[in-house]
């Protein structure tokens, strides 16, 4: 009865963000452990892989003319540097935060490749990313401004009957730093990639019509052209807002501000 019936199965636009597990390996050791390789780790490796890679190619160390890789890695070397100092006033973060702006950069951009895994669309990487930030700051804070460090949360001025109350608004305030910071990453990323995923369905399913539609679905698929390098722009755009973000944490630790 349905034998002459197709059916066209449309993943959810969700599917794309799933953890899932590559390779599996139960062995007895210690009672029982269960090692595995998900793609979310498979990518993280990949986008350190990456990242060591460029750096490695933009290495001019044995040539006396740059190559195109790293004229454009020290434009970015030199953009980070200008954040810093402008921010924090010394290079002694430098290292770090140039490391965070290509980790978040380069995990952003290979999720633009089809049938990839951006690993920033994972609640645990970008709230761990965030979370992590945060600890780290208030250990900053703790060891330049030991106790001193608590009258952060203590605006200057406060009445006395009012200090109860604002200590707790402001120690809110700051532990939603963690998640804000996060979920900013997190939201962006997951929306902008959705979206792709329900135009090219769409696009997919034009195509594959007849061909008056096919010529005519060029159209949308212009718009779908813009919408990724939108995407791609957005890539930079989140690494550098999260990067700057950070800085400016940093320097609440420092200044207590």
């Amino acid at each position: 009865m349905f034998g002459n019936q197709q059916y066209n199965i449309i993943n959810s636009p969700l599917e794309q963000f799933e953890v899932t597990s590559l390779l599996g390996l139960n062995a007895p050791i210690l009672g029982y452990l269960n090692i595995s390789l998900t793609n979310l780790a498979l990518y993280s490796l990949l986008v350190l892989f990456i990242i060591v890679s460029l750096h490695y190619m933009a290495n001019n160390d044995t040539k006396l003319v740059p190559s195109k890789w790293s004229i454009a890695l020290e434009s970015v070397f030199a953009s980070i540097n200008s954040m810093v100092r402008e921010q924090l006033g010394k290079e002694l973060y430098l290292p770090f935060i140039y490391s965070l702006f290509f980790f978040i950069l380069i995990a952003n951009l290979t999720g633009n490749i089809p049938y990839s895994f951006t690993i920033t669309t994972s609640i645990m990487v970008s709230i761990g990313l965030s979370f992590t930030i945060l600890i780290a700051v208030t250990i900053l804070g703790l060891s330049i401004h030991k106790l001193h460090f608590f009258s952060y949360f203590v605006p200057s001025g406060t009445p006395l009957a009012l200090v109860p109350l604002l200590v707790l608004i402001e120690l809110v305030s700051y532990l939603a730093r963690a998640f804000s910071l996060g979920i900013r990453l997190f939201a962006n990323m997951v929306a902008g990639h959705t979206l792709m995923k329900i135009l090219a369905t769409f696009l997919y399913q034009m195509f594959s019509g007849s061909l008056i539609v096919a010529v005519l679905t060029l159209i949308p698929f212009t718009l779908f052209l813009a919408i990724m390098g939108l995407e791609l722009a957005v890539s930079f755009i989140q690494a550098y807002v999260f990067v700057i973000l950070t800085c400016s944490y940093i320097k609440d630790a420092i200044e207590l501000h």
